[in-house]
Formats: structure tokens, C-alpha cells, sequence
């Protein structure tokens, strides 16, 4: 594929002076956020909770639209300046709800991060027909981030940061059968092609919104330990791939070089927060950096996490963007002006 201009010159690594294994409160350390108004979604487990307890930490308000509210009251317990209201990503009359709730406080948005996915999960449609993969972890995100848009433009100054993932490499975007209609369902594909999705966003919303001061990031939080996000897979797939043993114990030497939950949170604090983006977006982020173009130059093993690292150039690719962005609005039903 011929190398665009963009992933040329912007996505490449910035020696942004973090490593690895650099934290959440590490990256935010020195960061004041008073003032701020943040959403992130589902932030109220695994990353999502770090994210949110970091924000809060640098005095950001930060509201947690949840699924499971009872969940997220019992998990946020003694945690300050936020507030919890409903959300269901896979029910777009739940998404105009509560961005018309937000937008009739008057308040601007800051930090938009969309933290919530699903994954693992067996072939179901939402009442659209829409791949529930596809229907929570991109079209969820673009939805509610155009409806919350006139906040976005009113901060002056926002950002919106997609919580992707290296699944993204499990698949591109299938732009002639998107919802599996035509080809046979591997949750592994809709996950990756989801993903890719939330990448392609993130690159066509950086285009069109920097002219009105807000930028877009996605990002690849690692390869975390103790996040729910795996809690459906198959144990015999984690052997195979050569994490666990055939007990189906994950490997200690595998489990010390995976992330902790507040590693996984950093590279999301970072793309919100730092002021080495101040002038870039439209990257995809992993390790608190721009990740380096996967050209097949990368060994990928599951069982080193340090090799799971890489942006597809599918997955950045400007045409791929826009026609994504168009498609979008037409399987929502929605116009995303940017205006």
C-alpha cells in the first residue's frame, strides 16, 4: 500500500520520555486539571476505573456513563467529583438520551474517552442487525461522540481518545459484509475489525475537528492483567497461544511481563492529557507514545507481550477513514457534521 503524507510524517514514536511500565498517576503527575469536565465510558472497571480515579486525582469531574449501574455504584464507592448516569451503547435511543442530558447542562466536554467493549462474545445483532462487536466497540463511540459534539467544539480544546486495541491487527475493516451476513462469524474477526474501526475514527475525526481546537487519538492500552475483558475466553485458545499451561494457569514468567491495571491505564492518560499532542492527532498510541508502523517488521508472540506492539497501516489509512466515516452514518442513520 502506498504510504500516505500522514503516516509518514505523524505516526511515528515521539521519545515521549515514558516506558512500559510508566503509570497513570506517573504520566498525570504535574498535570491540573481543575476545572475539566471528562466522560469515560465504562469507567467503572479494570482501566476504565484507573482512568477515571487518575482524572479525579488531577481534579478533573468526570461523569461514568454505565450499563450496569448497580455495578459501577458499588465499584465508585468513595471516589468524589463524579457522577454516574445510564448508558447502554447498543441502544441508540439510551446514547441520544444521555448526550441530551449532558449538552442541556450547557457544559463543554474536555476529555471524551471511549473506554467501553465488549469481546469474546458469540454472534448476536443488535435490533438493527448490526454485529454486536461492531455495534458497542465503534458504532457505540461514533454515535455518542457526534451528539456530544457541540460540547466537544465548546471546550476549545478538547480531546476524544478510543481505547482500541493490537486486536486491531486480528482484522481490517470489511467494508462489503461489515455484520457477517455473508461470511462465516469468528468472534476474533468482528473484535479486530471493531477495532480497526475505533482506529479509522479517531483518524477522520482528527481531520475534520482540528480546525475547531479538538484532536483525536486511539490507542492500544497493552497487554493488561486483572481487566474483565478476558473473562469469556476459551481457555483452550490461552494454551494454545502459549500464555497458560495445560492446566490452564497462566505462566508466571507470562504474567510477570504483562501490564497491571495502572500501567494499562497510562497510554490512555497520556493521549488525554499530554502536552506532546498538543499539535498531533489522528495516531494511534501504545507503551504512553505514538506506536511505529507494523510493515511485517514486527515478530508478534503472545506469550512475550513486549512483542504485541505495532499500528496496521489498514487500520490508519485516510481513504479507509473517510469511507468508514460515510458508511457509519448511513448503518446509524445519522449525520456527523463537524461544523
Amino acid at each position: 500500500m502506498e504510504q500516505t503524507n500522514f503516516q509518514t510524517t505523524v505516526q511515528q514514536p515521539i521519545n515521549s520520555g515514558f516506558i512500559t511500565e510508566s503509570t497513570a498517576q506517573e504520566v498525570i503527575n504535574g498535570i491540573d486539571l481543575s476545572g475539566k469536565i471528562a466522560i469515560v465510558t465504562g469507567g467503572y472497571a479494570g482501566i476504565g476505573l484507573e482512568t477515571i480515579k487518575t482524572l479525579v486525582s488531577a481534579g478533573a469531574k468526570v461523569i461514568i456513563p454505565a450499563r450496569d449501574l448497580k455495578k459501577a455504584e458499588k465499584n465508585l464507592v468513595g471516589i468524589s467529583n463524579i457522577e454516574l448516569e445510564k448508558l447502554d451503547l447498543i441502544n441508540p435511543e439510551s446514547i441520544e438520551s444521555f448526550a441530551e442530558k449532558f449538552l442541556a447542562s450547557g457544559r463543554p466536554l474536555d476529555l471524551l474517552i471511549n473506554n467501553a467493549g465488549i469481546m469474546w462474545v458469540p454472534l448476536q445483532r443488535d435490533r438493527r442487525g448490526i454485529e454486536s462487536q461492531l455495534a458497542v466497540n465503534y458504532l457505540g463511540q461514533f454515535h455518542l461522540t457526534s451528539k456530544l459534539w457541540p460540547a466537544l467544539k465548546k471546550a476549545n480544546g478538547a480531546r476524544v481518545i478510543n481505547v482500541s486495541s493490537f486486536g486491531h491487527q486480528m482484522s481490517p475493516f470489511d467494508f462489503e459484509d461489515p455484520n457477517f451476513e455473508q461470511r462465516e462469524y469468528q468472534t476474533l474477526l468482528g473484535y479486530g475489525q471493531s477495532k480497526t474501526a475505533c482506529n479509522l475514527f479517531a483518524v477522520e475525526l482528527d481531520k475534520r475537528a482540528k480546525e475547531f481546537n479538538v484532536r483525536a487519538y486511539s490507542l492500544h492500552p497493552g497487554s493488561v492483567y486483572g481487566t474483565d475483558l478476558g473473562r469469556d475466553e476459551p481457555i483452550d485458545l490461552y494454551i494454545q497461544m502459549g500464555t497458560h499451561d495445560e492446566n490452564g494457569k497462566i505462566k508466571p514468567e507470562v504474567e510477570a511481563k504483562l501490564k497491571t491495571v495502572p500501567q494499562g491505564a497510562a497510554t490512555t492518560i497520556w493521549c488525554a492529557t499530554s502536552p506532546l499532542l498538543e499539535n498531533l492527532g489522528g495516531v494511534y498510541c501504545e507503551n504512553c507514545d505514538i506506536a511505529e508502523i507494523d510493515l511485517g517488521q514486527i515478530e508478534h508472540r503472545y506469550d512475550d507481550p513486549s512483542t504485541i506492539r505495532g499500528v496496521q497501516p489498514y487500520s490508519i489509512d485516510k481513504e479507509n477513514a473517510e469511507r468508514l466515516w460515510k458508511l457509519s452514518e448511513e448503518m446509524l442513520g445519522i449525520q456527523f457534521d463537524v461544523e
